[in-house]
């Protein structure tokens, strides 16, 4: 287990990170980490609560002399994604993190970094801790479970804050400040199946789709990376029709907020139509990669003989399956008029498995207008109820609406150019911030998202560049002093 990020600059947030890594925290699972922030705060003498569902508060006074400033919200969440490669053994609920440094970047050896949201928590806990920062009365809001349903802030009640702005570093641009973000919606789909007995004369094999990039299913939507389940289900859709191929099993995917880049298929075929069936693979080999040959250069399809499983999908909804994952609308539907370059609506085919009579299909829906999410669900309701299944939307949460006019966007803007000599620019984002949560409960906060420089988060990729973590976090100091009056 490599220490080398400590040694990097802000020498405090790199620690804190540090520590972070050290601390189990997927989704879900995050006792370890929540009485891990209680104890931190606590250790500093600081006032410090944890509500209900999870959330961590902790608070810090004023320095001498700022008394007069508007309290800060900093907001970030606790959860990690847990994705690893298929041939790293990792326990996300046991074991550490192994961050390492490549060059400009800090990543992790297989796993996702959890950089996304760690950054942000490193940068809280570090303003916290220091006894030579200026700032006004500041409180750090650590959420829980936010990236697989926003538990935290759906939970989070009225009156327990006491700030005016809220400063959510969840973002994955330095130089960029978030002042908007699209809503969303969990699809959930249920087939219930007849477990069949194995026919003689077929043989069983796996079939395996890895090697994808995976992504982050709002901010990587849009940019033509395959989709394990998608992939797996077309050659499905060829070989069950074609060579009489059955059905026993199917795994794709796991995270809704994550691009599926893993999925497999334990079928049985036709003993005579084996030949047939290994040059139908290898066909779809060339066909995915030629199709995919630059976003996807690692893409990997393959068929292995297998043991033979203990029953069968029943042949009709093995088809309906088949159809409606195929037909399923997926990835970006439609950008943005308002802002070019922002995807509007997409959704994401996130998981198909099948386990004891039932096979579970989730997906997750975006938008930032929220007619057009209601119209994306119709057409999913529409083609896996024509395939007979089971449909269920939940989880829905709002966008955020962009305020031009806020006073802590002018007051960051002024603050950036001076320090920096540019003028940041002033985005909305296609993915799920706690912000518009947020702002439903506590209508009052003036707020926007900025965060150091991440690429491919939800996924074992994922990265952060070490000079904009230095930039982010001069930044936050400048802020945290130059709070507005009261």
């Amino acid at each position: 287990m490599s220490k080398e990020i400590i040694n990097l600059e802000p020498k405090v947030l790199w620690e804190n990170f540090y520590a972070l890594t050290q601390v189990p925290r997927p989704s879900k699972h995050e006792e370890k980490i929540q009485e891990f922030m209680v104890k931190f705060g606590k250790s500093l003498g600081l006032e410090t609560e944890k509500d209900a569902v999870g959330n961590v508060v902790i608070r810090k006074p004023a320095t001498p002399g700022m008394e007069n400033r508007k309290g800060i919200v900093m907001q970030c969440h606790l959860d990690m994604v847990p994705q690893k490669n298929g041939d790293t053994k990792h326990d996300f609920e046991k074991d550490p993190i192994d961050a390492w440094i490549d060059g400009e970047w800090v990543k992790a050896r297989g796993t996702t970094l959890g950089a996304d949201n760690g950054m942000g928590v490193a940068a809280a806990m570090s303003v916290l801790a220091s006894r030579d920062l200026i700032h006004g009365p500041v409180e750090a809001l650590f959420t829980c479970d936010e990236e697989t349903g926003m538990t935290g802030a759906f939970g989070l009640k009225a009156g327990w804050l006491k700030g005016d702005i809220l400063l959510n570093m969840d973002s994955e641009d330095e130089g960029e400040l978030y002042v908007g973000c699209a809503g969303g919606v969990n699809g959930n789909i249920e087939f219930e199946y007849d477990e069949m007995v194995v026919p003689k004369g077929y043989s069983p094999y796996k079939l395996t789709v890895k090697g994808l990039k995976g992504g982050h299913s709002g901010l990587d939507i849009n940019l033509g990376r395959g989709n394990a389940n998608k992939l797996l289900v077309r050659f499905l859709k060829y070989a069950t029709r074609e060579m009489d191929v059955r059905l026993a099993e199917i795994n794709g995917g796991g995270m809704r907020n994550a691009i599926p880049r893993e999925a497999y298929a334990v079928v049985v075929v036709p003993t005579e139509a084996v030949n047939e069936f290994l040059t139908a693979v290898a066909k779809y080999v060339s066909i995915y990669k030629a199709e995919l040959s630059v976003t996807e250069p690692n893409l990997s399809f393959a068929a292995e003989e297998t043991a033979k499983p203990k029953s069968l999908i029943d042949e009709r909804v093995q088809d309906d399956l088949i159809d409606s994952v195929y037909a399923c609308p997926n990835g970006a539907i439609r950008m943005s008029d308002s802002m070019p370059g922002l995807v509007e609506t997409s959704t994401n085919l996130a998981t198909v498995k099948s386990e004891n009579g039932v096979i579970f299909v989730k997906c997750l829906l975006r938008s930032s207008v929220d007619s057009a999410k209601d119209d994306l669900c119709e057409q999913v309701e529409s083609v896996f109820s024509l395939a007979g299944a089971m449909v269920r939307f939940d989880g829905a949460y709002p966008g955020w609406k962009p305020n031009m006019d806020s006073a802590i966007l002018k007051q960051m803007k002024k603050i950036y150019e001076n320090k920096f000599g540019k003028v940041p620019e002033v985005k909305a984002i296609h993915a799920g911030l706690e912000c518009a949560i947020l702002g439903s409960i506590y209508p009052h906060w003036d707020m926007i998202s900025f965060g150091p420089t991440m690429r491919f988060p939800h996924s074992p990729d994922e990265k952060v560049n070490i000079r904009t973590v230095l930039k982010f976090w001069d930044f936050l100091v400048e802020i945290l002093k130059n709070a507005p009056l009261k």
